[in-house]
């Protein structure tokens, strides 16, 4: 039966990464997650994308229910063999629908968002298609999950200038769909594509966090 859901752009948006970082040799580029290589953050996208619920608590009560250790000893895992391995590992699980518990929505925006982390470090862009792009950005708008968007983004209105998509309400912060997603989920580089009435409000929200 054919993937449903937000499922083929997921399998999409893995085989264009994959594509992106064929030719890639420069592994240890800091990456926009903090602490993370942008082969450490391709380790946790693999990681994800072949862990099922009952493994995610399985490794979860054995990192002491510890989500960030977890998360670590996960990327480590994956990315021990090298930059190559991890990247043939992706292309093996590109249209593999295991993920660990949680909407599916959640990785597409991690396809989107982490391998933004990773591409614009690399000097590296992607176009995703418009319609990706807003669904990922409804999904965060509303989710503070994990990363706490909803409320990052709380008493502003955004609004692209690429894309037919604006929400909330409050001073404007303006910019590329893209950015405006970043920003969301606490990219702070993203901070100078945009701008509006209400980008010092939020850029002041990095700065309390």
């Amino acid at each position: 039966m054919p993937a449903s859901g937000p499922w083929p752009e997921i399998h999409r948006e893995r085989a264009a990464l994959a594509d992106d970082l064929a030719d890639v040799t420069a592994w240890s580029t800091p990456s926009l997650c903090r602490e993370w290589t942008v082969h450490d953050v391709l380790g946790h996208l693999v990681s994800t994308a072949t862990l099922p619920p009952v493994a995610f608590f399985t490794r979860l009560a054995g990192a002491g229910f510890r989500f960030t250790a977890m998360t670590a000893k996960n990327v480590a895992r994956e990315t021990a063999d090298g930059p190559a391995a991890t990247l043939a590992r992706l292309r093996a699980h590109v249209n593999d629908t295991t993920s660990p518990p949680g909407p599916a929505d959640t990785w597409l925006g991690e396809i989107v968002v982490h391998g933004t982390d990773i591409r614009w470090p690399l000097g590296l862009d992607r176009a995703f298609p418009a319609a990706t792009l807003i669904r990922v950005a409804e999904f965060y708008r509303r989710s503070n999950m994990l990363i706490g968007a909803k409320n990052r983004v709380a008493g502003l209105t955004l609004r692209a200038t690429d894309a037919e998509w604006s929400a909330g309400s409050g001073p404007e912060v303006t910019g590329p769909l893209l950015a405006l997603v970043m920003a969301m989920t606490g990219r702070s580089a993203a901070l100078d594509r945009l701008s509006g009435a209400g980008l010092e409000q939020l850029s002041a929200r990095y700065r309390t966090a």
